[in-house]
């Protein structure tokens, strides 16, 4: 009968097989302990690193996922950035000289459009030709050519400003030297000669943001950033001089040391600091284009669509343009780059004493880049809707048939429609409400571009109303469960308003979460 070893045994095939050789020499013995040692620090740390995933997975299931929605240029990432204020100041503080790379770029890039389309009309000196390009913009090609004479008249009315005297003027007048018609293009023509080192940059701004990325089917010209694209900014200029800067903890506002310290580590980068010398030489041509009555009246008419941002920083341009410019908090909120791909802030957020961690997932809204919001959708505890209802004259870059609100509408359906977030709790922001007043006192007839519209008042209050009310009855009609619809009127750049929504939409959030959760 054959005896079983015991765990004393001499004879346990593991202790021989861990038994040294006697032939075992002190260097021999040196290297197994050190192997052996190092075997169990690996076994150890991999014993800590399942432990640390069992915590973060216990941990994550308390967290907060927070999904911002919405088609592009909709205010999603001016709402992220009123989080990021209000939960993470500090980490505002630390990528506000970034930003200084973006408001360049957005003003270099509103400029060049103001040029590109004085251009296009550039035969506003011409008064020999039979139709101009303005009159063609208005009414369309099959316009019948005019008489010179009228053809003048009605050409200066288009444009909203007194080309001529109010005196008849003959065609040929338009041509002579001292001609106010004249005057006016040699001015323009002088501007755009002086301005165009500074508008020649757009690219190789585009280019330092994008980090040379281009994003195809997803609007034209467009310039898309991806994440973590302020610290790859502030690292090349820190490269430059050699040296990595701290992430600040300081209040908001910066004190004069830290604008000192924080521009000279920026300027070291040789294109931002040729763009902030360019407007600092350039400020007074800005200026003088910016005020041009000929650019004043193509605006009114509408001959020229600046981008909502662009009015925001070129009424400013003295301050922004100064050579020892940071970045104000209102210039972080309405500077303007599109987002590419999904983004995660993670926010520590205090709500009644307890302190919940929120992962808000800032996602691309081109319609090239909606595919990427789905794998987010099956562990959403909570979605903001961000929808622009002044974008009611406005169409989509990637498919000019269609209205932006329209498209805003069917995209909110698809997520009060799909099965994975029938549960999760929604919030529809219905945005950009200041920039809506101006285009109605501006006179802006809301059932030109909505015919449904119809003869109702083109009122603020009527008009926000008529929106709600559809983006209502989508949800009601996708509403199996009785989810509550919890809708706010938001500008999201006025930072004390948004605030307060921010404060409210957090405690309903919570709230469902914590029902959600069977904890109340």
């Amino acid at each position: 009968m054959m005896r079983t070893s015991s765990i004393r045994s001499q004879d346990d095939p593991l202790s021989l097989a861990l038994r040294p050789p006697p032939t075992e020499t002190d260097s021999d013995r040196q290297r197994r302990l050190q192997h052996e040692a190092e075997a169990r620090r690996i076994s150890e740390q991999i014993d800590e690193d399942l432990r640390v995933e069992r915590e973060k997975l216990k941990k994550s299931r308390s967290d907060v996922k927070l999904l911002l929605l919405g088609q592009a240029e909709s205010g999603k990432s001016t709402l992220q950035k009123q989080f990021q204020l209000m939960y993470s100041p500090a980490s505002l503080e630390s990528e506000r000289m970034s930003w200084r790379t973006v408001v360049y770029f957005n003003v270099v890039r509103s400029i060049k459009k103001i040029l590109t389309t004085l251009e296009s009309f550039d035969d506003i000196d011409d008064g020999t030709d039979s139709q101009s390009t303005l009159e063609r913009q208005e009414y369309g090609d099959d316009l019948p050519p005019r008489s010179p004479s009228v053809q003048q008249s009605v050409h200066s009315s288009q444009i909203g400003v007194a080309l001529s005297p109010p005196s008849p003027v003959s065609p040929a007048d338009g041509n002579q030297p001292n001609s106010p018609i004249k005057g006016h293009v040699t001015a323009i023509a002088d501007l755009r000669r002086r301005l165009l080192p500074l508008t020649n940059t757009e690219p190789q701004l585009a280019d330092r943001l994008s980090g040379g990325v281009a994003v195809s089917g997803s609007g034209k010209g467009e310039v898309y950033v991806r994440s973590g694209w302020q610290a790859r900014t502030i690292q090349k200029g820190q490269k430059m001089i050699g040296r990595r800067s701290k992430k600040s903890e300081v209040p908001l506002e910066l004190t004069n040391e830290r604008s000192a310290t924080a521009l000279s580590v920026l300027d070291a980068d040789p294109l931002v600091d040729d763009v902030a010398t360019m407007l600092d030489q350039s400020r007074d041509e800005i200026k003088t284009l910016w005020d041009h009555p000929i650019v004043r009246a193509l605006i009114g008419s509408r001959k020229l669509k600046l981008d909502e941002w662009a009015e925001f920083f070129l009424n400013d341009i003295a301050r922004i343009s100064a050579r020892n410019y940071v970045p104000s908090t209102d210039d972080i909120l309405h500077a303007r780059i599109q987002t590419m791909g999904v983004a995660e802030h993670i926010f520590d957020v205090d709500i009644h004493g307890k302190t919940v961690t929120w992962h808000l997932f800032d996602v691309g809204g081109a319609r090239g880049q909606r595919h990427s919001w789905v794998p987010y959708f099956d562990d959403a505890n909570a979605i903001i809707f961000v929808s622009p209802i002044s974008a009611f004259d406005q169409y989509l870059e990637e498919d000019p048939r269609t209205n932006r609100i329209d498209d805003s509408l069917q995209l909110f359906t698809q997520i009060c429609s799909n099965q994975l977030l029938k549960k999760v709790h929604l919030v529809l922001f219905l945005n950009k409400t200041d920039i809506l007043r101006k285009k109605l006192e501006r006179g802006l007839s809301v059932s030109k571009y909505i015919l449904s519209y119809g003869d109702r008042p083109n009122e603020y209050d009527s008009v926000v109303q008529y929106f709600r009310a559809h983006f209502l009855q989508v949800h009601r009609r996708n509403n199996e469960n009785r989810r509550v619809l919890y809708t706010h009127l938001t500008s999201v750049v006025d930072t004390k308003a948004t605030q307060s929504i921010i404060g409210n939409v957090r405690d309903s959030i919570f709230r469902g979460y914590l029902q959600s959760a069977a904890l109340v």
